[in-house]
């Protein structure tokens, strides 16, 4: 149980675990991994104590009933996970703020996290566009050899490097 107290594991056991949940998935759900639908169907609870009706007869919530269901579980597992994973590894970061952070952007952490905020609510708006998650559309597409699931990847791999310079190529140009 020593393993559990690294604050890195090996990217190559991560995903194999990945693959092997995908497969568990699959095989006792008959349905891939993914978590959007989770979030969705969440707004969905939360509006069926204020319009029942409108829920009951929304054709997205017809298919996807709100319930608390398996991929639901599975984000409570994710939280659960990483808040355990950070105790037992001693992975605390020292400040709110990080120095490259402050560099570029200054040493408001309200600034910071309306930033990650608001990261999310893009990220999460995008998951619904596309259909699905990082999760739904990357790991299990791809897992399937879906061609959508590989164009994904693909997608995510240019934009994330593209974010990445647009907000932190100023302090690499200095360096």
């Amino acid at each position: 149980m020593n393993f559990l107290k690294h604050q890195r594991w090996s990217p190559y056991l991560v995903g194999s675990l990945i693959g092997v949940l995908s497969w568990f998935a699959f095989v006792t759900a008959d349905r891939a991994i993914g978590v959007s639908t989770a979030l969705a169907r969440t707004a969905g609870m939360a509006e069926l104590t204020v319009a029942p009706v409108h829920v009951q007869t929304n054709p997205y919530f017809m298919k996807f009933r709100p319930a608390v269901d398996w991929e639901w579980m599975l984000v409570l597992g994710i939280v659960l996970g990483a808040f355990a994973s950070s105790r037992l590894s001693g992975d605390k970061p020292q400040t709110n703020v990080p120095p490259l952070w402050r560099s570029r952007f200054g040493p408001s952490a309200k600034k910071r996290y309306a930033g990650a905020f608001a990261g999310g609510m893009i990220l999460i708006l995008g998951a619904r566009l596309a259909g699905g998650c990082t999760s739904g559309n990357g790991i299990s597409g791809s897992l399937q050899l879906a061609l959508s699931g590989w164009v994904f990847f693909g997608s995510l791999f240019v934009s994330g490097l593209a974010t990445a310079f647009l907000i932190y190529g100023k302090e690499n140009s200095r360096a």
